[in-house]
């Protein structure tokens, strides 16, 4: 089976070396959302007809999960940013673990195995190392439908007893609003026999956007996007045509980006309702900003401290919370980030630091005095959202920083240094060869 998902091909142990004191300009474009491409991706397990998703980024997780639903018997095609998942021979229920163990968003593909084939075997997700991310909402869940779940050597496994393999429609509530929990819960209940309710389920736009492709796809749903999600589930869903909404941790990067260079960069496409924790403290740095309907301009020039706290949608996202405190780390005054969402999530101040950031820490709390100006230094990029937080920093500093770590940033950013580059930054992408032959 073919799987053509692969994102531009990159080099061997790549580094970013990033010029900094280079203001942006023009325009910068906004990709699919990686969190939404992932798991609508892993919807098509629930239909023997075609999926087809648009606006899908060609991010290495991408094609993780195209490697994954394939092991499964999807014929997985890619032209551009328009993927076609067809599942009409579905042939395993257990995807494989060599696969799975590197990609959280994996375990999405539990709910519409489930749903479809009456059980599933998945392996225990990996990804980011940013904390624990348990699975029990998702398990309580499935039992819920009337699952039959247990977790053994590290693999989930479900059955839904009797002759039908039809799970059966129950009340969920979730003692914490997982994403993850709900959008896997969701896939679950839509070919499920009779009402679900789903309740303190996630708000985030990634859910919201399930939702709709799931509607599209003939599912029966009203709620997503509020704490109480009902579904009324049906025999069967059908194709879709459905196109990814924009990514709004890439377009907050970016403005962060047009901030951290107190520049005027337009970044689009960027839908406001899904970042409005964020542009209110762009606003309360300092920052000016206006949209035209499609994208937001942000102007940048004196940036003062503001303190944050993370929190689930629609507060301030962890996502956001290592690149703004590069933001905080060039800010006038004193700035307090606390992360409330994943326990690890402060690795990249030691980088920071490394660049001359003035942070205290105290437990889950960072205590941040902003500096006239960072100094290029080699950083280790130590998650996703980190990796990016180092390449801002980098931009806003004295000299040359040089960025590892990409294995994380390629997993959620599609050509970052291309898309900054054409904005005026100035990076280069290296391979540890490229940089022995240039010494």
């Amino acid at each position: 089976m073919t799987v053509t998902v692969a994102p531009p091909t990159r080099l061997a142990n790549p580094r970013l070396e990033v010029v900094g004191g280079h203001q942006l300009h023009g325009e910068i474009r906004v990709s699919g959302a990686k969190n939404s491409a992932l798991v609508l991706m892993a919807a098509c397990l629930l239909t023997q007809d075609t999926l087809r998703l648009r606006n899908v980024p060609p991010l290495t997780d991408i094609t993780a999960m195209g490697e994954i639903l394939a092991a499964l018997g999807v014929r997985v095609t890619r032209s551009r940013d328009i993927v076609d998942l067809s599942g009409d021979h579905i042939s395993q229920s257990a995807p494989p673990y060599e696969l799975v163990n590197s990609l959280r968003a994996s375990f999405f593909c539990i709910g519409p195995l489930l749903a479809r084939m009456g059980m599933a075997q998945v392996p225990l997700p990996g990804g980011c190392q940013i904390g624990s991310r348990p699975v029990v909402e998702h398990v309580k869940g499935l039992k819920a439908l009337g699952a039959q779940v247990s977790i053994e050597h590290g693999v989930v496994t479900a059955v839904v007893p009797g002759r039908s393999r039809r799970l059966t429609g129950g009340h969920i509530h979730l003692d914490c609003p997982s994403v993850g929990a709900t959008e896997t819960l969701m896939m679950a209940a839509v070919l499920a026999d009779g009402e679900t309710i789903i309740d303190n389920a996630a708000l985030e736009p990634e859910v919201i956007d399930l939702a709709n492709l799931l509607i599209a796809m003939g599912a029966r749903i009203r709620g997503a996007g509020s704490p109480t999600i009902v579904i009324d589930g049906v025999s069967e869903l059908h194709g879709a045509d459905y196109a990814v909404i924009p990514d709004r941790i890439e377009a907050g990067t970016f403005l962060l980006a047009g901030a951290i260079t107190r520049s005027i960069l337009r970044v689009t496409p960027v839908i406001p309702d899904h970042l409005g924790a964020v542009l209110t403290k762009l606003e309360d740095v300092g920052c000016q900003l206006s949209h035209d309907g499609e994208g937001l301009t942000i102007s940048a020039r004196d940036i003062r401290g503001v303190d944050l706290r993370t929190m689930p949608f629609p507060g301030f996202p962890t996502d956001l919370q290592a690149p703004f405190m590069s933001l905080l780390a060039t800010a006038s005054g004193t700035s307090m980030v606390v992360e409330t969402i994943f326990e690890n999530r402060l690795q990249h101040v030691a980088e920071l630091q490394r660049m001359g950031a003035d942070i205290r820490m105290q437990g889950n709390t960072a205590y941040i005095e902003g500096v006239v100006r960072l100094s290029g230094a080699p950083v280790q990029g130590t998650d996703l959202r980190a990796s990016a937080a180092m390449v801002l920093a980098g931009l806003a500093a004295d000299g040359v920083t040089t960025v590892r770590g990409l294995e994380f940033l390629d997993r959620g950013y599609a050509n970052m240094e291309g898309k900054l580059n054409a904005a005026g930054a100035q990076i280069r992408r290296l391979s540890s060869e490229a940089s022995n032959a240039d010494a």
